[in-house]
């Protein structure tokens, strides 16, 4: 059995499984009916539709008609720059205020990319500043610490 698109079979693969967990930790609650859910409706019907559409996809990348792919090497610096990103917004929020950590974000972030430039990074960087604090703070209410708690503001 040959792999000819190898992107969408292990794309296939990880819905699968990311189905099978969700629908597994679902069958621990209860699951209630269409009429009255139960907490372990959604995760559970969410996982088997995950499951049977990651076969569908992995099953049509083994096709003879499928479009021949290869999966590229995979990047630990990449992901490691977004998962870091993410961690430092976590321990930065409380000490620097949203927004530096928001700037911190994204610009680690944005460094993962093969494709980084400053312009439009810092163009993402004003625009994605912008909109959290119109979307969570003003618009939401949210109570983040805007900045830094040693600036006293």
């Amino acid at each position: 059995m040959l792999i000819r698109n190898q992107k969408d079979f292990w794309s296939g693969v990880m819905f699968a499984a990311f189905g099978l967990f969700f629908a597994g930790f679902g069958t621990r609650y209860t699951f209630g009916s269409a009429a009255r859910m139960g907490p372990g409706y959604f995760p559970t019907v969410l996982g088997v539709i995950l499951v049977i559409m990651g076969v569908v996809i992995a099953l049509m990348a083994l096709s003879p008609k499928a479009e021949e792919s290869k999966v590229d090497r995979f990047s630990w610096s990449t992901i490691i720059l977004i998962l870091g990103s993410v961690v430092l917004f976590g321990l930065f929020l409380p000490r620097l205020g949203l927004i530096l950590s928001l700037i911190t974000v994204v610009l680690v972030s944005s460094y993962a990319s093969h494709e980084f430039g400053w312009r439009a990074a810092l163009i993402n960087t004003v625009v994605l500043v912008l909109l959290c604090l119109f979307v969570f703070v003003y618009a939401l209410s949210l109570q983040f610490p805007l900045w830094p708690t040693f600036l006293g503001a």
